[in-house]
């Protein structure tokens, strides 16, 4: 009995170290770190764009940015604007897919890193609906600053704000990355605008 509890923690431990390992430093990484996050988007619903960004096929017609249009202009002395779009994945709704025998695997390891490592354990459930990722691109900045969302629309915050007005005269590029998602896989899309849409910031009058 002491031997086969001793194998149990072992395995345990070293399944919770992979598991640990898989979570942390990865190489592939984006060197521009993780998105804002808006409505019930997660890090991993963002993770499965990462992967298939390259993939993504250009539609005008899946999600249209309804505001801004191309070529608008914002008064840096204006309120953060609010930018929307509309989409046609948001009336998808695939049937759930039968849990497959790696998914009720995985989450018996996670429940039992759970039990030895209670705070090692801080997944979100997987993410099932249409999601948006959007991206600003701002002439010498390396980074863009980007949106993760289940939502509509985006209330820019302050903080964005700020970054998009300090490149205030410039030219900058929304694009909008779109895929629904069924458990964190995408079973529909990725898409993305054929071209994004430009945008600038007005310095305001003194």
């Amino acid at each position: 009995m002491r031997l086969s509890r001793q194998l149990l923690w072992t395995t345990s431990a070293a399944t919770l170290l992979s598991l640990t390992a898989a979570c942390g430093d990865d190489p592939s990484e984006p060197t521009c770190g993780e998105p804002l996050y808006g409505g019930d988007a997660t890090d991993e619903a963002w993770r499965a764009l990462v992967d298939a960004e390259a993939r993504a096929t250009p539609n005008a017609d899946v999600a249209r940015l309804t505001t801004p249009e191309s070529g608008a202009s914002y008064d840096a002395s204006a309120a953060p604007p609010r930018w929307a779009w509309s989409s046609t994945l948001a009336s998808a709704s695939p049937s759930p897919a039968p849990s497959s025998a790696f998914d009720t695997a995985r989450s018996m390891l996670a429940r039992v890193g759970e039990w030895i490592l209670p705070t090692a354990h801080a997944h979100l459930p997987p993410f099932t609906g249409d999601i948006y990722w959007v991206r600003v691109s701002i002439p010498g900045r390396t980074c863009p600053v980007e949106m993760l969302t289940s939502n509509l629309d985006w209330q820019l915050d302050a903080a964005t704000w700020d970054t998009l007005k300090a490149s205030a005269g410039q030219e900058l590029s929304v694009q909008v990355i779109s895929a629904y998602l069924l458990q964190n896989r995408i079973t529909e899309g990725p898409y993305r605008l054929p071209q994004p849409v430009t945008v600038r910031v007005q310095k305001g009058t003194p």
